[in-house]
């Protein structure tokens, strides 16, 4: 498993969950998904250090 893999996993993950093909539209709605999982964690753990 590629680093790549790693990183586009959830992303991936949600897309088979609703039935949409991951690679469809150039990959654009698992980088949505991607963006917002990341946003989460990030956002999370800088509220965590800054807390």
């Amino acid at each position: 498993m590629s680093i790549v893999n790693v990183l586009l996993w959830p992303g991936t993950k949600i897309c088979q969950r609703l039935g949409v093909d991951p690679e469809a539209d150039a990959g654009l709605i698992r980088s949505m998904f991607n963006m917002i999982v990341y946003l989460v964690v990030l956002l999370s753990i800088v509220w965590a250090v800054t807390a």
